[in-house]
């Protein structure tokens, strides 16, 4: 078959978040940082996409840009980068099954934030301010998509997050699940554009596109903070338990011997 079987994702994705939790200071940074601006770059594309298209289009032209967006997540897991939210669903599945402490877990998750932070912001500076990219034309749409972020009530952006990184989650676990390049590109995508399509908020992407506002002259840091606090908390939710947590019950205890064998076998990296 050209995919394993949930038993055998378990196995896999527990294997890939001991190796995150393992990963060098040096690793983390260089990949955190990656992973923060291929999100971003995803959203740019978004915003370059559709900033322009008219309004009549409606709910069409956001499918469009959700088309695109995966594109981020796709350059992280098959070109390499760490991403907090994915991290948030593979590093605690690991801390589930004792492999890894929960020191860990925080080190992981602390460095992979805030370089995914950092990788965030020099896309929406440079990339977004500094060229101009999200600006002139575009500014209209960037504006619009921060202000619906930052308008919501903590609790909405909470719950909000919790449904972005189920769909996050599931698109790294079918990643793991497919065996081939194509199969693992189809496993990303859709799941990444059904998020953006319905419109949850995804910590990372909030970081850039809040910014890229900001650096324009529009909301504050203040109005930044207090979107982030809620999304991130949301997206730990959604990752760690309506993913990990479900899936390592469901599946961990009744994983077969031998598929346990198979899978602890060195797994090639995605």
């Amino acid at each position: 078959m050209g995919y394993y079987s949930p038993q055998e994702v378990t196995e896999i994705t527990i294997e890939k978040g001991t190796q995150k939790a393992n990963s060098s200071t040096l690793t983390l940074v260089l990949l955190g940082f990656l992973g923060g601006a291929f999100i971003s770059l995803g959203y740019l594309l978004y915003i370059r996409a559709v900033g322009t298209m008219p309004h009549e289009w409606g709910s069409f032209a956001t499918l469009i840009g959700a088309s695109l967006f995966p594109v981020g997540l796709v350059c992280i897991l098959l070109g390499g980068g760490e991403l907090i939210t994915g991290n948030m669903m593979a590093v605690a599945i690991a801390w589930y099954d004792k492999k890894i402490s929960f020191q860990q877990l925080l080190r992981n998750w602390a460095i992979v934030s805030v370089m995914n932070l950092v990788g965030a912001f020099f896309v929406a500076y440079f990339f977004g301010h500094f060229v101009g990219l999200t600006e002139g034309d575009f500014l209209p749409k960037t504006l619009a998509t921060a202000g619906a972020k930052i308008n919501d009530p903590f609790w909405v952006a909470f719950v909000s997050g919790i449904g972005c990184n189920w769909f996050v989650g599931i698109a790294v676990w079918l990643c793991y699940a497919a065996k081939d390049f194509a199969g693992k590109i189809l496993g990303i995508w859709f799941p990444v554009m059904a998020f953006v399509a319905i419109g949850f908020q995804h910590v990372v992407a909030n970081m850039f596109i809040i910014p890229a506002a900001i650096f324009a002259g529009y909301y504050s840091w203040a109005d930044f903070i207090w979107n982030v606090i809620p999304v991130y908390l949301g997206n730990v939710v959604g990752g760690a338990v309506f993913v990990s947590l479900f899936y390592f019950l469901a599946y961990k205890k009744n994983a077969p011997k031998k598929v346990k064998e198979e899978i602890h076998q060195p797994i090639e990296e995605s």
